[in-house]
């Protein structure tokens, strides 16, 4: 039974699994279930920081299922943090497999963009600056789904050439052995920093508006801003953590600190400059009609994002009809494909809405609560700010803001707190799980969805590297939204 137990796992990260689920049940008795709930805490960002070497809904579900054994929280009140978060969830099915539909569309575009642009800041810039944009308007999930299948994509491309037996720069040397060694590691480097930038991005622009992250909107409603109102708000505290963090990108860069600096080879940007080429030049009618169905297609998705017609999962869902229906894919083998990406992070999420009902029921968070509205009021929104960023890191952003935001609205209209100091814990709040929350990729879905994505075993980005290559954009984002919490608030 060991032998196969979690497959090829390392048999140390075996024992220590069942180590936990023998050891939680002594805890659970011994310690008391709040240590305990604690513990799990910890057990399962450990299953996440192990996901290259064992997909965390494996490991991190046995602890999901010994929580619910241990009626640490209930099946009923784990369906209930799934039913609140059904738009997740439907984003997750449908947008992804959407976007797969896209990717000869988004290759074709960013093969230009990756070759024609030499200068790696102007590109790390652009990777952010798209992504905050939108992100602020969009989802950020969706557009880490973007930046997954773009990356995908053009591994892909280098890939093919690189077990191809083609000559494309016609050096005299086949393109396979000059695409190997220290350059495929080169360009594993370049790719990992530029979706690592892009992620950043989504945290950076989703922070701005209304319909940023899921959580923006619940204060919003809470406090009763429209978009315009919400925007304006975060302004003094998002808009200069936006240009701190676009000047982080390109210190970055130039430094070549934290992972961050590697260029495209020039090697490998000339083999895949002449490869796309030819691929341009050969490309058939179908592909030329199936670019203009996808390129309708993604402007269609914007304006439906854009103006809220539906919820993002619902848009997504009508994405795969529209581009199936005009291009002609309509089997089901060809369909299923589109759903490969997004199924198993779609099971790991609902494994974790396990872990946040064990938070909620056991009250995990609520003496943070209670000792931070025992201090002074002009304390308090700078403590709001730490307690929201470093619970963010260790839990999910979404369900601290639903607990914090429903505590402070529940002080207010108990009288504890006037109406001004309650929308200055808003920002507070809703800063405090946005910006800090990229420390940890449990901090925020879109970090979580990368790391759980088929793109980082192919550029090697383990949790470690993660939160090494995101901890310079921690101190500055995290830094400068606590010193505006301080002195602009």
């Amino acid at each position: 039974m060991f032998k196969y137990f979690l497959g090829s796992s390392p048999k140390w990260f075996k024992a220590v699994m069942v180590g936990f689920l023998i050891f939680n049940v002594f805890s659970y008795f011994f310690l008391g279930p709040t240590i305990t709930s604690w513990l799990f805490i910890a057990e399962f960002i450990f299953t996440l920081a192990m996901a290259l070497k064992c997909y965390p809904l494996q490991s991190g579900g046995l602890l999901a299922i010994q929580i619910l054994a241990l009626n640490l929280t209930t099946s009923k009140n784990a369906y209930h943090e799934v039913d609140q978060n059904l738009e997740v969830v439907l984003l997750l099915v449908f947008m992804v497999a959407g976007i797969y539909f896209m990717k000869p569309l988004l290759m074709y575009i960013f093969s230009k963009v990756f070759t024609k642009i030499k200068s790696k800041v102007v590109l790390s810039l652009l990777f952010v600056f798209l992504a905050a944009v939108l992100s602020a308007f969009l989802d950020a999930l969706t557009v880490t789904a973007v930046l997954i299948s773009v990356a995908v994509g053009f591994y892909g491309v280098y890939h093919k050439i690189h077990s191809g037996s083609g000559d494309y720069n016609e050096s005299g040397v086949l393109d396979k052995k000059e695409l190997s060694g220290e350059t495929l590691e080169q360009f594993r480097s370049f790719l990992r920093s530029l979706v690592m930038h892009g992620v950043v991005g989504t945290a950076l622009g989703g922070v701005c508006t209304l319909v940023g992250e899921p959580q923006n909107l619940l204060i919003g409603e809470r406090m009763g801003w429209d978009f315009i109102q919400f925007f304006l708000k975060m302004a003094p505290i998002s808009l200069p953590v936006f240009g701190a963090g676009m000047i982080t990108t390109v210190i970055l860069e130039s430094t070549k600190s934290f992972g961050f600096g590697e260029k495209l080879p020039e090697v490998a940007r000339k083999i895949i400059e002449n490869y796309t080429e030819e691929e341009d030049a050969n490309r058939s009618e179908k592909s030329k009609y199936g670019l203009i169905v996808q390129a309708v297609s993604a402007l269609l998705l914007i304006a439906g994002l854009a103006l809220h017609l539906a919820p993002v999962g619902l848009i997504g869902l009508a994405l795969i009809i529209v581009q199936t229906a005009f291009m002609g894919i309509t089997e089901e083998h060809q369909l299923g494909k589109a759903f490969e990406e997004a199924l198993p992070f779609t099971g790991l999420i609902v494994v974790f809405f396990v872990i946040v009902a064990m938070i909620h029921d056991q009250h995990l968070f609520k003496p943070i609560i209670d000792w931070a509205l025992t201090l002074d009021a002009s304390q308090q929104p700078s403590m709001f700010y730490v307690a929201n960023g470093v619970l963010s890191m260790i839990s999910d952003n979404v369900f601290v803001a639903t607990v914090y935001i429903g505590e402070v609205k529940q002080a207010f209209d108990n009288g504890v707190i006037s109406r001004e100091q309650f929308e200055k814990l808003a920002i507070a709040i809703n800063t405090g799980t946005n910006l800090p929350s990229v420390a940890t990729p449990n901090g925020q879905a879109a970090f979580l969805f990368l790391l759980t994505s088929s793109l980082a075993p192919l550029i090697g980005l383990s949790y470690t590297k993660m939160v090494k290559m995101a901890f310079p954009y921690t101190i500055v984002l995290g830094g400068i939204g606590l010193l505006g919490i301080i002195y602009i608030l």
